[in-house]
């Protein structure tokens, strides 16, 4: 019952940290809006029917019962067609029949037609004397200042949450306490991970180490790290090593051989080195047969940035193979196949790893609450680069198509041409409409897969 409860917990801490990263997003959106004069008619987090909601002033604030996202409606966001070309409706809903002037009646596409809905629906929030107000009146600086608002706010709590993390609770790292021991001797590349009667004593075990002895010194070397203490292993195979470690506050000294045995080889980060087949590199080395106790080490402040810049790699890397990455996921979810543990995850997978980490009773309570804020600044940072793709409706589709603007405009007074006006945003309708059905097929596929076959980060 109290696996349960925990689990529980740990979903609602992601839940709700999730509902405030979506709200402070939002909040990105709203505050710019307000002080550039923009009418804020609505500030929404969730979608569907509302649960809650207050007026203050001219603005609506309210929670909705999907918390899947969060917008804030502002007035006039798609300019009108150009004089000339713009198109009479009726009011027939969204697939009215358009009239173009000086043409015979004729029906339109449903492609036309969801454009020229967009621009009524645009058209319909501006009330008397409030065009000034509009969205698309201000220059391109100040409608990117508002769209890149709320990336913004996801990249500071991201940041905030990393500092909190790395300066609070530090990484986990290898100590120089010995965390396992090994009973035998098995080659790297051997099929077995389990001891066999008749198997060779690994040289640990046969000298008497155990786990929790803290490594002081290798043949007079005092040892700072255990990257240290595997390079001297690996470099005396076949010669007796005095090694001092400390057990119980008191030191002890034993004589450990280490056996000559086939290893991987490993880079600078304790990565296996791979060669040009992308099969691992084995070398023969020194081996004791014992592995490090991790622990957490507090970072300084400048290890920060670079955290969060690698995790905004990680995240640009994934959306870049956004396509194979489905495919995986797909074959997994609908084959035999298994979930890749970096792959893209629903909201329920988030919520079910989440609880997970909750109720394992071996994670100390602090790594659980590390664990989890780590989770919740890894969502900020994924919410921050995905709504930074140029394509509409996200963030960055509204700041490529301001900046196609500023550039249009720029060139035209450099060529002392005719203002060209606003870009006419509602043209990209269909597209929106597109990507919106893409986003929904990928979330409803990423969910599927969460609930069939979810990724297990815990063996």
């Amino acid at each position: 019952m109290e696996t349960v409860l925990l689990f529980i917990v740990g979903v609602a801490v992601v839940v709700v940290g999730l509902a405030l990263s979506i709200g402070l997003h939002e909040i990105g959106h709203l505050v710019p809006a307000k002080l550039f004069g923009v009418k804020v008619t609505q500030y929404m987090i969730g979608f569907g029917p509302t649960l809650w909601s207050r007026r203050k002033g001219e603005t609506e604030y309210g929670v909705k019962a999907i918390p899947l996202g969060g917008y804030i409606s502002m007035i006039g966001m798609f300019p009108p067609a150009k004089s000339g070309g713009a198109a009479r409706t009726a009011s027939t809903g969204f697939f009215q029949t358009l009239v173009q002037e000086g043409e015979p009646d004729r029906k339109p596409s449903a492609l036309s037609t969801m454009v020229e809905d967009a621009r009524q629906a645009s058209r319909e929030t501006i009330g008397e004397g409030e065009d000034h107000r509009a969205f698309y009146r201000l220059p391109v600086w100040k409608r990117i200042v508002i769209m890149l608002g709320g990336p913004t706010m996801n990249l500071l709590i991201a940041i905030v949450l990393f500092a909190i993390l790395l300066m609070g609770f530090g990484t986990a790292q290898a100590s120089t306490t010995v965390g396992s021991v090994s009973s035998c001797v098995l080659p790297a590349t051997s099929t077995r991970q389990a001891c066999a009667p008749g198997d060779e004593q690994a040289p640990g075990a046969a000298a008497g180490l155990k786990p929790g002895d803290r490594l002081v010194s290798i043949d007079g070397t005092a040892i700072g790290s255990w990257a240290q203490s595997t390079a001297l292993i690996r470099n005396a195979p076949g010669t007796p090593l005095n090694v001092v470690v400390e057990r119980d506050g008191a030191r002890k000294t034993l004589v450990i051989t280490p056996k000559l045995t086939e290893r991987y080889v490993t880079d600078a980060s304790g990565a296996v080195t791979k060669n040009a087949a992308g099969k691992p590199v084995t070398a023969e080395v020194g081996f004791v047969g014992i592995g490090p106790a991790g622990e957490l080490v507090q970072q300084p402040a400048t290890a920060v940035l670079p955290a969060v810049g690698e995790n905004i790699g990680a995240v640009g890397h994934m959306i870049l193979n956004l396509p194979q990455r489905l495919v995986d996921v797909a074959n997994a979810a609908f084959g035999p196949g298994e979930r890749d543990p970096n792959g893209p995850i629903s909201v329920v997978g988030v919520g079910r790893v989440a609880g997970e980490i909750a109720s394992i009773d071996t994670i100390p309570v602090a790594s659980k609450v590390a664990s989890l804020l780590g989770l919740l600044a890894s969502l900020n940072i994924a919410l921050f680069v995905f709504n930074l793709v140029p394509l509409m409706p996200l963030d960055g589709g509204h700041v490529a198509g301001a900046l196609w603007e500023g550039i249009r405009r720029f060139f035209a007074k450099l060529f002392k041409r005719r203002d060209p006006g606003p870009v006419d945003t509602a043209k990209l309708m269909p597209l929106t409409f597109a990507v919106v059905i893409l986003l929904g097929g990928m979330s409803l596929l990423l969910i599927y897969a969460d609930i069939v076959k979810p990724i297990n980060l815990f063996g």
